[in-house]
């Protein structure tokens, strides 16, 4: 079943950035993951205002796969970088309707 991660990332500092990315890319691709938003162009349209720099959602084969991309030794030190140099939030959600 497809899960999602709906992180959003608000830079505080952007050294992180430039070696981040690439890195990030690919462990994403080889986790099987796939970007299906990754944008500063957001409008929030309900609920109290919560600012984020970017806001990204990345589809997952798995549950497993999206924890593996997390666990990743590769990814670790850019996961922790982008930890110290900004506010960030990640909502990992499974690919169902449990209201239908």
């Amino acid at each position: 079943m497809a899960y999602y991660s709906v992180p959003d990332v608000t830079p505080t500092d952007d050294a992180w950035i430039p070696d981040y990315l690439p890195t990030a890319n690919a462990r994403v691709a080889a986790h099987g993951g796939k970007y299906i938003a990754r944008t500063t162009n957001h409008e929030q349209v309900e609920g109290e205002p919560q600012d984020a720099g970017v806001r990204i959602i990345i589809e997952w084969p798995s549950k497993d796969a999206a924890q593996a991309f997390m666990a990743d030794v590769a990814y670790s030190p850019h996961l922790a970088a982008r930890t110290a140099g900004s506010v960030s939030h990640h909502y990992l959600i499974e690919g169902k309707d449990d209201l239908a």
